[in-house]
């Protein structure tokens, strides 16, 4: 904790993480107030799925595409520009009585044009703090991004329900403004410049750890959304339960990043990680006793944070500055889609099995994940002892002299 005590400490890192975490808080939000306004409205599950489907859809296109064009155009502009339509959209979504097609086309919208807050963070921390730091600091965005996770829902869900769905979808727009706002205004925020990319869109994914960090991604979330879907099953969407295990579970993930996230990071560790993870969601599978399960996922929580601090290094190690953008903007829209298919994975073995399908399923995406850190551990970098920065875009020409 000491490490984490000198890091807050250096000029700047707190506020940011701070700027940033109220920025992205929202996230948390969003696709729950969505669900229960459009199932109020219409009346319909059903309607708010596709409602959802549409803004995931957006929000998968936008992450490496704004991301992108934060080196054309700058930090500031893109993220400002996407605030203000986003923000307009869910005010829309809110206020607006009118047919499912409009409903999904403002959804689309607002996931279009979420602001890419994850993406530019990324991007900014490797110029805030030295070599030695970066991995700790990588490893405490990772944590401390669980609180999103652990209060938002509960937040989101008690005013939606005691107050109104209306209010729960303006709620969400003040705290992205507000949030928006901070980190926009950020001195960070304007110092850093993201040099404009000569590669053409897409190729960072030729990088073997871009890529493996994307896939490695979209598996964690996958088996992270299974259980989200799971305990809601066991426990109903109305049980204290559910919302108490899923808080040990983020928990757990909470602990492990601010215990481990000082490890050297080398070609094994997301594989140890993945190990954890699967070791925990296994045990799932035995019983489905609140005690039990809160043991069981706190354990697999253990190597979740950890494991997000070794695709955020290694991916920031792995290409250069002006890639970085688009390289996060990858692994946050990999993510988004193992989110989706780890839900609807364990949707359907719900239906047919029961909820002790959704845990089979969360352990299959994890130990998934481990075999492919094991198989192909050699598209890992070893960044023990080494820098993670970023490769300058920039470097010494030999001349003859």
């Amino acid at each position: 904790m000491a490490g984490y005590r000198d890091l807050l400490r250096t000029p700047g890192v707190a506020r940011i993480i701070a700027a940033q975490l109220t920025a992205r808080f929202p996230n948390g939000m969003t696709s729950l107030a969505i669900l229960l306004h459009i199932e109020q409205v219409t009346g319909s599950y059903g309607a708010a799925g596709l409602v959802l489907a549409a803004t995931s859809v957006g929000q998968a296109i936008a992450g490496p595409v704004t991301s992108r064009w934060m080196g054309i155009w700058g930090m500031r502009r893109v993220l400002t520009t996407t605030l203000i339509i986003c923000a307009a959209s869910i005010t829309a979504l809110a206020l607006t009585q009118a047919p499912l097609p409009v409903y999904m086309l403002l959804g689309f919208v607002a996931g279009l044009s979420t602001p890419p807050v994850q993406s530019a963070v990324r991007t900014i921390y490797p110029k805030m703090v030295n070599s030695r730091q970066l991995t700790p600091l990588f490893s405490l965005d990772a944590s401390l991004q669980e609180i999103i996770w652990i209060i938002a829902p509960v937040l989101i869900t008690f005013v939606s329900t005691q107050v109104g769905t209306v209010q729960g979808l303006l709620l969400i727009v003040v705290i992205l403004i507000g949030g928006g706002s901070w980190f926009i205004l950020s001195p960070e925020v304007g110092r850093v410049r993201i040099p404009r990319s000569r590669r053409s869109f897409g190729k960072v994914l030729g990088k073997p750890a871009v890529l493996l960090a994307t896939v490695t991604g979209f598996l964690l979330i996958g088996a992270c959304a299974a259980v989200e879907a799971g305990v809601v099953a066991t426990f109903g969407h109305g049980g204290l339960e559910a919302g108490l295990v899923l808080a040990v579970f983020s928990v757990g993930s909470l602990g492990g990043g601010l215990t481990f996230g000082h490890i050297p990071i080398g070609p094994w560790a997301m594989a140890r990680r993945f190990a954890a993870v699967a070791a925990g969601l296994a045990l799932t599978t035995f019983s489905l006793n609140a005690f039990w399960l809160g043991g069981s996922l706190f354990l697999a929580g253990i190597g979740i944070a950890p494991a997000l601090a070794v695709m955020f290094a290694m991916t920031s190690a792995s290409v250069k500055f002006s890639d970085t953008a688009e390289a996060f903007g990858w692994i946050a829209t990999g993510q988004l889609i193992g989110a989706a298919a780890g839900s609807a994975v364990a949707g359907f073995l719900i239906d047919g099995v029961g909820p002790q399908g959704a845990y089979w399923a969360a352990t299959a995406f994890a130990v998934t994940g481990f075999v492919v850190s094991a198989v192909f551990v050699r598209g890992f970098p070893d960044l023990r002892g080494r820098d993670a920065s970023p490769i300058p875009d920039t470097e010494p020409v030999g001349t003859i002299t």
